[in-house]
């Protein structure tokens, strides 16, 4: 397929693009043009990378390193629905009448489990979504040096066109991020056959009982108890009040995995909350109130949430430290 000019294909909303690097020439042919052009424009510009390619950017821009915005990526949002929140934060901060923005976002894969790699997956599928219409050109580059090569194969699906150098390429593999998403199976293990269960209720005093009797087994107290049991209540909510309000009924199961408690809650008793779910809750609540405004609350709390719609039901499973990780590391902060 022939290559396109790269101005031509960055409209005035979001742009999604990805770059397959495997040379640190690589990557300043591609950063170097489009960080040089931004600040030409006036336009803020953000480097969110490694620190060794910060330092090469720097080196190879000179005095006009200055108005370029840095941040290791390895800290600019630990998980999918900081990584977001972050990407929010930093147009709200630096965002200018009539001027676009543009982002290098390059992912961290390294060090990360099989079900951190496939929510990372869904995410840069997701941000098509999530940032749609925002004025923000956005280029995540792949060091092919060090990801996996069905990672190196998911940014062409996960993104419309990839730059080589100043090329633009459209990609063939691109899908519809709904249908990406779930083709996505994040890695887990099914709910042993003991597992508690309550409901179906519409009850959310229901819910917290029995979210909290199931932390209180599983070890945890205090603070890290409390958490969980928000997290929960807010995911289950989110259930009930999407859709059809009203008609629906949550079902729980909980079970203790190694590190975790995990929590499974199916909506039943009305319809679907709809494909789109999977993409619900990484957006900070605005000032307008939502129905999702919950959901982000549980996955900030939770170490992971999976949303799955099968047909007319709608599957949501949260995992939350265990006893052992919660004396170790502090509990979560979703709040700025």
């Amino acid at each position: 397929m022939p290559a396109e000019d790269t101005c031509a294909g960055a409209g005035p909303g979001f742009v999604h693009h990805a770059c397959l690097y495997g040379t640190d020439a690589e990557f300043l042919a591609m950063a170097v043009p489009f960080v040089e052009a931004g600040l030409a424009a006036g336009e803020p510009v953000l480097a969110a990378t490694t620190p060794a390619n910060i330092e090469l950017l720097r080196d190879a821009l000179g005095e006009r390193a200055r108005a370029l915005d840095t941040a290791e990526t390895a800290y600019f949002g630990r998980r999918p629905v900081e990584r977001v929140s972050a990407f929010l934060r930093y147009h709200d901060h630096r965002a200018r009448p009539g001027r676009r923005m543009r982002m290098i976002a390059e992912p961290v894969w390294g060090g990360k489990s099989a079900r951190q790699v496939a929510e990372w997956k869904r995410m840069e599928s997701g941000l098509n979504v999530l940032l749609a219409g925002l004025p923000v050109w956005m280029i995540c580059p792949y060091d092919t040096r060090t990801v996996p090569p069905d990672v190196a194969e998911a940014a062409c699906a996960t993104h419309p066109a990839r730059l080589d150098g100043e090329r633009l390429i459209p990609c063939a593999a691109y899908a519809d991020p709904g249908t990406y998403a779930a083709g996505v199976r994040l890695p887990r293990a099914p709910a042993p056959a003991g597992a508690a269960r309550t409901g179906p209720t519409a009850s959310l005093a229901d819910v917290r009982r029995f979210a909290r009797e199931r932390a209180a087994a599983g070890g945890l107290s205090g603070e890290r108890l409390a958490l969980a049991v928000l997290a929960v209540c807010e995911a289950a909510g989110y259930l009930l009040a999407a859709g059809e309000a009203g008609v629906a009924r949550v079902a729980l199961r909980a079970w203790e995995e190694p590190g975790v408690l995990a929590y499974e809650l199916v909506r039943v008793q009305g319809a679907a909350v709809g494909e789109g779910a999977v993409f619900a809750g990484f957006r900070p609540p605005g000032d307008a109130e939502a129905v999702e405004d919950g959901l982000w609350l549980a996955r900030s709390l939770s170490d992971s949430l999976d949303v799955q719609v099968r047909g007319p039901l709608t599957r949501l499973t949260l995992r939350v430290a265990g006893p052992a990780d919660a004396e170790r590391f502090p509990p979560p902060r979703p709040f700025p």
